[in-house]
């Protein structure tokens, strides 16, 4: 690898999962290959010539022995031209902090996820992981206190790094810091589940930040909510009786809201390339001729829902007859967090329902579910533009991108079954069947209506839903935040 000359960065970048990963092939090679997300597309649109440093954690063995080798950054060969810094945390504690911590304590509160009369359970254990936590934000800290420039500008992304903005501000007083979460807020009841040591470290670090963002409002109110009650801090309302800010200690940290769009020409254009091609042929042969096809993309994710979503088909085929031998739904469900034994758990529950449905109501022509858990984003585009239906029923989500891309790509238009309690209701509900996620009768009686929803109707409908969902692309999302600091 190519080192690579150190200046202090003007704008700076951290998260967990950077733009880049590496595994070693099997002549014993370390090869690059590069990510994608909102993230990547957002520093694309400041240039490399902007001098920004992305700063994440090395994931797996692979990326540390890149991150060991590299010295301070990466080689830019690898990076499309971004500076990097891959931080090469101790595996212990990373594997503490993210899986231990983030993913299974400050995820579950967010998302609402517990099972409270048996969990959680916050022990000694929690306290060795905990401590972890800590470690892992404050070497993400002491790193971005050396990347930045004077007066630099700091954008710390997600729930993964939040005491990172207070831990930086005691390091770095001049920096411009802003956090941003893509989860949803849990509101104060939920949140003070957590130890109140814990509660007021997590508030604390985020509000070491200028600026704290959030994908809705929703999401804003609650972070504000349990600031006034957890801290006793003061919330600024604008006329509307918005929170704008927050007043803490002598400090005040002013709220944002950045409702994360698709991108539409990248979305536009890979959709319509061979390889998604060759999946729509072998997508329409497992539908049939003449079949309607609901569709569902998703990690299995507790937060997900994807068993009453197929609980709501279920219920579908055996209230409305109609539709048996009409419809396949179509549900991708890709394997996520198999590390955690209760998200193998989930994902095994998701393959038992859908064989159950398939026992049930298949024959020999029809097979009523279509249950593929291997990730194929091709294939996922392919489904984006067949599907008569979209169902996106999480029982939380900060945003949910699937509900935003669906419309744009869709060849006919789509009729979108949406989940309140999605962060893209605030924005696409108007177009959208909205249902109650947990209730499975009323989400089966939506997908009828779907289904049965006028061509004209749900073509005007999908137009709609794509404006709005396209409305903050990536890159404007990304600048957006950035003016905001004064960056």
């Amino acid at each position: 690898m190519v080192a690579q000359p150190v200046h202090p960065a003007p704008i700076v970048v951290a998260s967990n999962r950077g733009p880049v990963s590496y595994r070693r092939q099997d002549d014993g090679t370390l090869i690059a290959g590069r990510g994608g997300g909102g993230l990547v597309s957002g520093l694309s649109a400041i240039g490399t010539d902007a001098g920004a440093v992305w700063v994440c954690a090395a994931l797996g063995e692979g990326d540390r022995e890149a991150a060991r080798a590299a010295g301070r950054r990466l080689d830019p060969a690898d990076t499309g031209g971004h500076r990097v810094r891959m931080l090469d945390i101790p595996a212990g504690t990373f594997a503490a902090a993210y899986n231990g911590i983030a993913n299974s304590v400050l995820w579950f509160v967010h998302h609402l996820l517990y099972q409270t009369p048996l969990e959680p359970t916050f022990d000694a254990d929690f306290r060795t992981q905990w401590a972890a936590y800590e470690a892992y934000n404050t070497a993400f800290a002491d790193a971005l206190a050396e990347e930045a420039a004077p007066g630099a500008a700091v954008l710390v992304q997600d729930y993964h790094l939040t005491l990172v903005p207070g831990l930086l501000r005691e390091r770095r007083p001049d920096l411009r810091i802003g956090h941003f979460s893509h989860t949803p807020w849990a509101p104060p009841d939920y949140f003070r589940m957590l130890p109140d040591d814990v509660a007021g470290q997590v508030l604390r670090g985020v509000l070491g930040g200028d600026r704290a963002a959030f994908l809705t409002h929703r999401w804003a109110e609650a972070f504000a909510a349990c600031c006034a009650e957890e801290l006793g801090a003061e919330v600024l309302r604008d006329g509307d009786g918005r929170a704008t800010a927050v007043r803490f200690e002598g400090r005040t940290t002013l709220l944002g809201v950045h409702g994360l769009g698709a991108d539409a020409d990248f979305l536009r254009r890979r959709a319509h390339e061979p390889d998604v091609a060759e999946r729509m042929a072998a997508l329409r042969a497992q539908i049939g001729p003449g079949r309607r096809a609901i569709v569902r993309v998703d990690r299995t994710e507790l937060s997900k829902n994807i068993v009453r979503g197929l609980l709501a088909y279920r219920r579908l085929l055996e209230d409305r007859p109609q539709w048996r031998g009409n419809v396949v739904h179509i549900a991708f469900a890709y394997p996520s967090r198999q590390d955690l034994a209760v998200y193998r758990d989930y994902t095994a529950t998701v393959e038992r329902v859908a064989r159950e449905i398939n026992s049930a109501f298949g024959t020999e022509g029809w097979e009523p579910v279509v249950l593929h858990v291997k990730d194929d984003f091709a294939r996922s585009l392919a489904a984006y533009r067949l599907a008569d239906v979209a169902l996106v029923n999480p029982v939380r989500d900060g945003m949910n991108l699937v509900a935003k891309e669906v419309p744009v790509v869709s060849d006919h238009g789509c009729a979108l079954v949406l989940s309140r309690e999605a962060g893209a209701a605030a924005e696409l509900a108007e177009d959208a069947l909205v249902v109650n996620p947990y209730d499975v009768e009323a989400t089966a009686r939506a997908l009828h209506e779907a289904l049965l929803m006028d061509p004209a109707e749900r073509a005007e409908r999908t137009k709609r839903l794509a404006a709005a969902a396209t409305a903050l692309p990536p890159a404007r999302w990304f600048v957006d935040q950035l003016r905001a600091l004064g960056g």
